[in-house]
């Protein structure tokens, strides 16, 4: 991959992408949300590959660090003009293809928010199973102050997350929420100083990479599914799910590393 707008690492079985336009707080544009997207193939037929986390680049000068997850859509470009109809859908299908593709992501995805995350940054984040956030950094849905709609699947997301009057609050008044009140409202996992935010992400999904590769992503695929599916229709397909387990390697090997008192090697197949 031949990457200009994000970085894509990988150590231990945990990926990384990080958004890396710093001078523009990490702003998506069209290039952006396309490399996002062949990070992601890349990522998801890494057999080796078994966590993913996504956060900001660093600004530096000289002896100062600005923190930035991401601030949105890069504002100046969306206010230029030259834009078409036509090129104004195709940028939101791009980001909403974006943020589909994070949301289906067989693997577990982490957000590690180290800085302000804003209108798409905000998203994308959300699409991710799991946030992290520096006590420093702030969230928000600004959309209603800047006469513009949220996407990204937010208004399905965030009132799963929340409750439909507290996702109501948040998205009509644009309220900005630090890392410590998004923990307390149940919008972050875990909230940590900034300097030990990466670390303590990569601990976590260091600790899920241990586990069964294809018993996470079918527990993924059905906390996922849709919370209309009646009773037996979920017992249905948990069934499923479970015998396509013992069918696998993996399952075998879980029962003797169990018997053996012992961490299981699993392989994802």
């Amino acid at each position: 991959m031949k990457l200009q707008n994000i970085i894509y690492e990988k150590s231990d079985g945990v990926g990384t992408i990080t958004l890396n336009r710093p001078e523009r707080m990490n702003a998506v544009i069209e290039e952006m949300y396309l490399e996002i997207q062949d990070a992601l193939g890349h990522a998801q037929e890494d057999n080796d590959l078994r966590v993913l986390l996504l956060t900001g680049s660093v600004l530096k000068r000289g002896n100062e660090e600005k923190e930035a997850f991401c601030a949105g859509a890069d504002l100046k470009k969306h206010d230029s003009g030259d834009r078409t109809p036509a090129q104004k859908r195709d940028y939101i299908i791009l980001a909403h293809e974006t943020t589909r593709l994070l949301y289906e992501f067989p693997k577990p995805t982490i957000a590690v928010v180290n800085g302000p995350a804003r209108g798409a940054g905000t998203e994308m984040a959300m699409n991710c199973d799991f946030i992290f956030m520096a006590e420093e950094a702030t969230i928000a849905f600004p959309e209603t102050g800047l006469g513009t709609f949220v996407g990204g699947g937010v208004t399905s997301h965030l009132p799963r997350i929340l409750g439909l009057t507290k996702a109501k609050e948040l998205i009509y008044t644009g309220r900005i929420v630090d890392g410590k009140t998004a923990l307390a409202l149940g919008l972050a996992l875990r909230c940590f100083p900034a300097q030990d935010l990466m670390d303590r992400a990569k601990r976590f999904a260091e600790d899920l990479a241990e586990k069964a590769p294809l018993s996470m992503a079918l527990a993924k695929m059905r906390l996922q599914q849709s919370p209309a599916l009646d009773l037996r229709t979920v017992l249905h397909l948990e069934a499923e799910g479970i015998l396509a387990c013992m069918e696998t390697e993996d399952w075998h090997e879980g029962l003797r590393a169990f018997s053996e008192k012992r961490k299981p090697q699993y392989k994802g197949r």
